[in-house]
């Protein structure tokens, strides 16, 4: 048997002192990580970002999630004040499309500040176009929007005749607009 021109070193052969010290650093490493992980992120802005902006976002420039083919979006309503409680006031637009006749449904839209802090982009759709609504009433009480709403009681009604008239209030909780509908409130 040959011998080797290099003596045997000791710590090339592993100890169970070695893996205690191997774990011990290891749990030290994910220890020391948690305590140092940044803060939750959230919409709303912190005091050391970028000043919230005074002004509630403006409806002009706005690219609404609603299909109007040839004709375009026109903001009929509108009503403003901070719903999610971050000090920056939010936009509620009703919007419908343009159309030369009759009463074309509306689609009710949460409008806030983009990250520019200059322009505005919906972040909701509180109602949407497609269940044929019209809003009388919009506004903005306590944080929450309040609209009065005629609808359709069947896909049978003309569109001439609503005959549903609703009235519903939605607030922010959750991250998340939550509908109610006052007691009540419902009519035919």
């Amino acid at each position: 048997m040959q011998h080797s021109a290099v003596p045997e070193l000791a710590h090339t052969h592993t100890r169970p002192i070695h893996w205690v010290a191997t774990a011990t650093a290891v749990a030290g490493v994910v220890a020391l990580s948690s305590l140092l992980q940044p803060k939750p992120a959230t919409a709303a802005q912190t005091a050391g970002s970028a000043a919230r902006p005074a002004a509630a976002p403006a409806t002009t420039g706005v690219d609404f999630p609603i299909q109007c083919g040839p004709v375009t979006a026109l903001v009929v309503k509108k009503a403003t004040g901070d719903l999610d409680g971050d000090g920056a006031p939010e936009t509620v637009a009703v919007v419908h499309c343009d159309a030369p006749m009759g009463t074309p449904p509306d689609g009710v839209y949460v409008l806030t500040h983009g990250a520019d802090g200059t322009h505005a982009r919906v972040v909701a759709t509180l109602v949407d176009p497609k269940a044929r609504n019209t809003v009388t009433g919009l506004r903005i009480t306590d944080g929450a929007v309040v609209a009065s709403l005629l609808g359709y009681s069947t896909a049978d009604v003309p569109s001439c005749c609503p005959d549903v008239k609703d009235s519903a209030r939605w607030q922010w909780k959750d991250h998340r607009f939550i509908r109610s509908t006052p007691a009540g409130a419902r009519t035919v």
